[in-house]
Order: structure tokens, then sequence, then C-alpha cells
């Protein structure tokens, strides 16, 4: 990989004390980035990223012993414990599949209700860096605070959200140690976006954040210590080249690496991705009150029909009633109109067993680099480097 990195004119990634090719996999729950496709991509000499929701659906014994608790306190109390242990679990067999080698991120979505739990039990496990979107991560100094070697990294999507989380965390005596800005109208699952309608806004083309970004970390006196990491609809070699020239120093990928051999979600999961088109892809807003882009799948369409009839009907619920509760805010428990009003959890688990009728499938924008083959994160990183794949086997 080194000497295709060098061929292919690009930069590579200076991250803390490791120099790493400039492809970063994208976190992906639940589930589907686990220790199989983030030790694989480590293993290659990226960033594999893990993501840390409801890991437990990985291990049948985890998932026998939480099976048929009902719902209440108990209940999420032993699923949240379970997913724990799940998480420790993931962390030392992607450490292992790693062989030493890249590094390996947990993404950790602030939305969460045990939010602040999964950041510390990946940093006992010794997680190389945490990266966490879905919410300004104001507080990610304070729960590392004891953990200083650990890279921090927020996920945002324009450079007023990168101003805002350096001048919280200035006063905390602690900086990002790199900043993933995310395209709204290309990445995929929940977007960095407050509204559908915001998803085309001008300031988060790659053309205007990634400059203005630099300038802010340049503010800081933090530009040279901080790459910037451009996230959605990167798939291919030009791409990577355009979002250097712009100042960022790599690009995240979730989709391409979704649907790779190693990805951790069934193959039916892979092949919804790899097949769907353009015309396919949907954007609504999502129980966690995000815009979220995903497969228009059976499901999907059925619940985008019957929306306007279930946002007449939201109403504050005393607990979750799916025993699950892991959305700080969500908008079926919470009765949050103009919010989505189905379980994440059970959709999303569903689309990672490869549940193609009852799924949810986010997806980024952009034709895939194999179209609709599926094949290995080797293969995916040597073409995103501009190297010629050995030809899929027959």
């Amino acid at each position: 990989m080194k000497s295709l990195l060098e061929r292919s004119g690009l930069a590579a990634l200076r991250l803390g004390e490791r120099t790493l090719l400039p492809i970063v996999q994208g976190g992906m729950g639940i589930g589907v980035s686990a220790h199989r496709l983030a030790g694989a991509v480590a293993a290659s000499g990226g960033m594999g990223t893990l993501s840390s929701v409801d890991l437990r659906r990985h291990h049948p014994d985890l998932m026998e012993r939480t099976r048929g608790l009902g719902v209440g306190p108990e209940a999420k109390a032993a699923i949240d414990q379970a997913n724990l242990e799940a998480l420790t679990r993931e962390v030392t067999a992607a450490r292992e599949a790693s062989q030493g080698r890249g590094m390996l991120a947990m993404n950790v979505m602030r939305a969460v209700s045990e939010y602040a739990a999964y950041v510390k039990r990946s940093l006992e496990a010794g997680i190389d860096a945490l990266v966490v979107g879905a919410g300004l991560p104001l507080d990610l100094p304070d729960l590392a605070a004891e953990h200083p070697k650990t890279l921090l990294v927020p996920i945002l999507s324009d450079a007023r959200g990168v101003q805002l989380v350096i001048r919280k965390w200035e006063r905390k005596k602690r900086m990002p140690d790199a900043i993933v800005l995310e395209h709204p109208r290309l990445a995929g699952g929940h977007l960095g976006a407050a509204r559908v309608a915001d998803l085309n806004d001008p300031r988060f083309e790659f053309d205007q954040c990634i400059p203005q970004t630099r300038a802010v970390l340049r503010e800081a006196g933090i530009e040279a210590t901080t790459p910037i990491i451009a996230a959605g609809g990167i798939r291919s070699l030009e791409d990577i080249r355009r979002v250097q020239a712009l100042g960022a120093s790599a690009v995240q990928l979730g989709t391409p690496f979704a649907v790779t051999l190693e990805g951790d979600a069934h193959p039916e999961f892979k092949r919804v991705l790899a097949e769907a088109s353009e015309d396919d892809k949907l954007e609504f807003t999502s129980v966690a009150g995000l815009p979220a882009r995903a497969v228009a799948t059976p499901w999907l369409k059925a619940y985008l029909k019957a929306e306007p009839r279930l946002q007449a009907v939201a109403q504050v619920k005393q607990r979750c009633t799916k025993a699950f509760d892991c959305l700080a805010q969500c908008g079926l428990r919470d009765g949050k109109v103009g919010w989505g009003q189905f379980c994440i959890d059970q959709q999303l688990a569903a689309a990672l067993r490869g549940d193609v009728k009852r799924g949810l499938f986010f997806t980024g924008r952009g034709a895939l680099p194999f179209g609709a083959q599926i094949r290995s994160v080797h293969d995916l990183m040597v073409k995103m480097l501009g190297g010629e794949p050995a030809p899929a086997a027959a």
C-alpha cells in the first residue's frame, strides 16, 4: 500500500503520532462496522472504526441473555450491560485482526442515552481514537480527561460548528486531534443538517467548508496539527485528490466499506446497498430528530406513506415500549411531532440481519467504486489509491 500511496501523489494522513493511508472507514451502526471490518481496514494501514451502538447483536450469548426481558429500567440496564461487554469484546477482536497496523477508532453518537458509558468503556478497552457525531460533543474532553493519549475527533458539517467546539474545548485545555467534515448532501445515515430542507445549503460544500474550517483552525493555532477528514460521496482517487487540494488531509468512506466482504452485516444488506440506484435513495427525518438518508426499501416506503397519520397521533409515552431505550431523545417515545415515529434500533437490526422487508438500510450518495460487486477491503483500498485490484473471482 505504501508504494501505491507514493504513486498516487496523495499525502499520507498524520494522525497523532502515526502515519496512515489517507482513507478512514466511517463508523456504521447497528453492527455494520464491528471488529471484522474495522480490523481489516486498520490492517491495510488506514483507520478502521467500530460503531458502539448495540454491538451485542454480534454475540449470540449476549442476545440470549437479553431475550424476553420485557420493558422498563431493569430490561434497559441488562441490555446496556450486555452492549458494554460486547464493545470490549469487539475492540479486542479488532485489535487482533489489525495485526498492530493502522489505527482503531470507536464511533459514538452523542444522541444515544448511553453516550458517556460507551465513551468510558471504549477508553478502558484501549481504543486509539474516539469519533463522535450526531450532536455536539462539548463534554468529550471531560469524559476523556484520564486518557490524554486517546485521540478525540468530532464529526461536524460546517466551519461554524467547528468554531463552537474549539471554543468550548479550549476552556478544557484539550483540542480536537482531527475534524471529520461530513457533507449532509452526500453522506449516509444521520446527517449534519437541522432539517431535510437544509441538505443543499452551500455552506456544506467542500470547496467552502474545508477552507473555512482551515481558517478556524489557523485562528486557534492548531491548523498544522489538526487534520481535516472529508466525508460524504467520496468514491475515487480523483475525489481524494480534489479534497486534499482544498486542504483536507484524508477522506472518510462509509457505504463503500459497508459492502466489502469483511463488512460485518449480512450479505443481503450488502446486496441492497450495492444494487441501489441514486433514485432508490430517500431523505427523511429520523427518530433521533436528524435528517437521514437510506435506500427506499419496502419498510421505508410504507413508513413514509403512513408518517402523516403517525405524526398526527404522536404522544409522550411513559417509557420505551421496545425494551432498548437507546436514544436520549426519541421521536416515538417522547411524542415529538416532526421527528420519526418508529423504533430505529429494531429497523436497523433488521437490516443488519439482511431482512429486506423490515430493515432500514442507511446509504450515502454516489455510485460505488465496484458497482454492484462485493469486493474485499484490500481491493477497495487499492482502487481508491489508483491501483488495479485483481479480477473478481468467478
